[in-house]
């Protein structure tokens, strides 16, 4: 029997999950659909700043799951670029971060500042 998956934490959803070329028609088989953990990890890495090993802790799954996500990312990523196919953001294994537990600590979305602001506020 396989092993169950692991869902990955997932900070937020993108508030834009359609990306893409201007200039040309769009054909049905010019889309790439990257999961939101894939794009999970490219914001933590590659925005954000955190090594695979604080990515891994952070989204709770080991760090060559982290490694094998990123790599299909980044090349999901110059997929679109380099042959202009449009790239969704949809799907994978993930779930939402409530910004409640103390284990977060993302601070990368909204809803988790507002959440530290409001507490910050009720200790004054």
């Amino acid at each position: 029997m396989p092993r169950p998956r692991k869902w990955r934490k997932v900070c937020c959803l993108p508030t834009v999950n359609l990306f893409g070329p201007l200039n040309t028609p769009i054909y049905h088989d010019h889309f790439i659909t990257m999961t939101v953990d894939e794009y999970e990890t490219i914001r933590l890495i590659d925005l954000e700043g955190f090594n695979q090993e604080e990515c891994a802790k952070y989204m709770n799954i080991a760090r060559t799951t982290v490694q094998g996500i990123y790599n299909d990312a980044r090349k999901k990523l110059a997929e679109s670029l380099v042959y202009g196919k449009v790239l969704r953001i949809e799907g994978g294994e993930y779930m939402l971060c409530d910004g409640i537990e103390k284990s977060c600590n993302c601070g990368g979305c909204p809803k988790h500042k507002r959440f530290r602001n409001s507490m910050e506020k009720e200790k004054k």
